[in-house]
This record gives structure tokens, sequence and C-alpha cells, in this order.
């Protein structure tokens, strides 16, 4: 809601991957909905954004107009092919055009949270690969700021890691991007190759191009949090975070028809790339997941020997036990069933050869991944004599939360490493 003649309305349809903005006339009931944006959300470098909203006279939230009630304002994140840049718009309500207020510029990730009275003054939140996220009061006419808050990092352990937003192509042409971490004090003439982990979560997509776009921000402030891969960097592992392994189907074509080649064909890429830069020893490569990356995580064990060992958190592994759909996945399983039984790791578990961590919450609640799905697929890997541990964490939820459970995962994922990365 933003005033008596503007309201609007965001629509999504999944089967199209359309997004559409609409101008209502709540003043007007006759007047027909103004269509002020028409666009596919897989499209990160045309989304428009947010509304930045106001407080009404009666203390709820509405659009915030500009001084001439001509427009609205919009934050964005800002995707590019030249990195990820949030912004400030205005957004004509009468014809949907937009104009660039701001946008931030490198060292920075710096987002628009709110506007103030004067609408010149934003309140931002700004970090960089070396400074915490802290709130800054901003002003756009000089670009001068003040700083409001001061909070310290909370872990310099890890400020001389390096991290790097990187760049590769899959083998027909799609291309790919991941988070790439160094341990710190990395010297690759004097180091070598490194053990590395993988950490996935796959995407589907309904178009090539856009599967390729740059959505990674390099200029952010990492720091491992609970379960985080990246504690892995303080023993001298390399990390490839959430390397691009998107899942396409174009025109009819339904993306997961195709999920297993397609995953082969993005793994590959990224392994080659770490291999071929000589960060990566091809030999001493970790893939892991959580929730549908623990799902990813076991496929790639199943139909590739990329990886040396695999770790898998709190995932789904068995179809047949979500048949009616999951993740992307509309068609149910009596519609879909081969796609579901090949997707299922479950189904290959003979081809599994690596050895396998498995972890899951004791009282998972999300309706994907019932520990049973975890149970189920430990019995089947220890029945084929497979290298397995399945780790069961007590009272434990889809995330892990307790300092018990977070701290036995920790311990099983270095452990996990130490004993299958580390040369014999």
């Amino acid at each position: 809601w933003g005033r008596e003649d503007v309201a609007l309305v965001w629509e999504r349809w999944h089967d199209t991957r359309k997004s559409r903005i609409w101008r209502l006339f709540p003043n007007s009931p006759a007047t027909p909905p103004k269509l002020l944006v028409d666009r596919s959300y897989e499209d990160n470098y045309s989304d428009p954004g947010s509304p930045i909203m106001a407080f009404s006279q009666y203390r709820r939230t509405v659009l915030r107009f500009t001084p001439d009630g001509k427009a609205i304002y919009l934050g964005g994140r800002g995707a590019s092919p030249e990195g990820v840049y949030p912004f400030l718009d205005s957004m004509d309500v009468e014809t949907g055009q937009t104009q660039r207020l701001w946008q931030c510029q490198d060292p920075y990730y710096e987002p628009v949270l709110d506007l103030l009275d004067d609408e010149n003054v934003m309140l931002t939140s700004r970090q960089s690969q070396t400074e915490p996220p802290n709130f800054f009061l901003r002003n756009r006419k000089d670009n001068q700021t003040v700083q409001l808050t001061f909070y310290p990092d909370p872990a310099p352990q890890f400020a001389d890691v390096h991290k790097q937003v990187v760049q590769y192509q899959r083998a027909d042409g799609v291309d790919l991007s991941a988070r790439l971490y160094l341990p710190a004090g990395y010297d690759p003439a004097r180091d070598g190759a490194l053990p590395t982990v993988f950490w996935v979560y796959p995407e589907e997509f309904k178009n090539r191009e856009l599967a390729g776009q740059v959505t990674k921000a390099e200029n952010t402030f990492s720091r491992p949090h609970r379960t985080s891969v990246l504690f892995l960097l303080t023993q001298g592992y390399a990390v490839l975070d959430n390397p691009s392994l998107p899942i396409i189907g174009e025109g009819d074509a339904e993306p997961n028809d195709t999920y297993v080649e397609q995953l082969i064909a993005g793994a590959q890429a990224a392994v080659d790339y770490v291999v071929r830069r000589g960060i990566a020893d091809q030999n001493r490569i970790c893939i892991g997941g959580h929730s549908y990356g623990a799902f990813t995580t076991v496929n790639l064990l199943a139909h590739t020997d990329l990886f040396r060992a695999g770790i898998a958190k709190s995932g789904a592994y068995n179809r047949s036990l979500t048949p009616f759909g999951f993740q992307g996945e509309q068609r149910n399983f009596w519609e879909a069933s081969e796609t579901y039984i090949r997707m299922s790791p479950f189904t290959h578990a003979e081809k599994v050869k690596a050895p396998l961590l498995l972890i899951h919450g004791e009282n998972d609640s999300n309706p994907g991944t019932y520990p049973l799905q975890t149970e189920r697929l430990y019995e089947a890997l220890k029945g084929l004599g497979a290298v397995v541990r399945w780790v069961v964490l007590p009272l434990e939820d889809h995330g892990y939360r307790s300092r018990e459970g977070v701290g036995q995962v920790l311990w099983e994922m270095v452990n996990w490493c130490e004993r299958y990365l580390t040369p014999s």
C-alpha cells in the first residue's frame, strides 16, 4: 500500500519464471491495473529491487514516495556482469521507468536499509572483505558518511584468509562461478596443491544464459558461524563454496529430467578449474552439503569418482518418500516416476565407493528431510559394504543450534577430512 491512488501487487508464476509488478488504483476500482514490471525472476541483472518503506500516520508501513509524489524508492542487490553492487533507484508509478540515484562502489558492499526524512540521507549497512558490517548514515548529495556502529571483527583469526569470486565454464559453454577461499598464509609456490572441500547446493533454471549470471558478491565480509565449512580453512584446506551447479530445462523440457548429467558436468568443471589453477590436489577433494546440498553430495559420489570423500548433512536421498514434489520439482512421483527414481541416490547406493559422513538432527521437522531418510541410506550403504558413518544430533532440528551439536558437527567434519584427505 502506498496511498489512496497507489498500491502495488507482486505476481510470480513458477512454470514460466515470470515476475510482474502491477499498480492498482484503490480509489478507483474500475480502473484496470497497470503493468509496471514484466521480467523473468531468474534474471538477476534486471531485478528492480524492493520498495523502501515509510510509516503512515497510523504507524503502518507504506510505500515511500519521492518529494514530488510521482515515484517510489527501490533498493536492490545490483547484480551485474561486473559484480554485485547494491543500489537505490526511483521508479515512476505511472510508467515503471527507473532512475539510478546511488550505487555503492568498490571495495564495499553497502545495501540501503532506509531513508531519513529529508530523502537525501540514507541508512546503509557497509562491509568489505576486510571490514565487518556496520551501520552508516550516507548523504547522497555530498556522499559524506557518518559511522553509527563500530562492531569489531568477531574472528580476527580469519583476517588473512583470501577470498575470490572465480568464473569458469561448463563443457557446454554455460558460465559458472564460485567463491574460492584459501587459508591464511597460503603460498602457491611453497605449499602447492591443497586438500580442498567443495560445499554445494544446485539451482534450477529455464534459461541457460540467465543460469550463468554473476550473483555472488565479492566485497562481503566472510566469517564462519555455527557449522560453516569455512572453519576448515584453519586446518589448511581450501574451500570452494557454492560452485554453480545449474540444472537447466529450456522450453518444454523439465530441468530435473537431465539432473544427473548436468550435475556431473557442473562438478567436473569446478574440479577442472581448481586443479588447473594448481590450488587443489585432484586426489584430495571432499564434497559436502546441507539439505538439498546433501542430496547433491551423495548423487555426485554415486555417479562420479571426482571426490575422495563426502559429508552430507540433513539430506533426503529417496525421492519416493517426497512423492508430491521437492525443491523446484512440481510433478508428483506418479507423473515423473523415472525422474524421481533416477535422481534418488538411494537407488544408486551400490555405486558409492568414497567414504561418506552422514549427519542428521534427531528432531528434523523439515517435511522433505525427515531423519528416516538418512537412517535408510546408512543401512543401505552399510549392507553394501561402503565406508559410512552416521551421526544423530539429539534434539536438533533441520539446522543445528546447540553448543554441543555445533561442536560435534565441526569435530566430525574436521576428523573426516583429516582421515581421508591427508596423504598416507
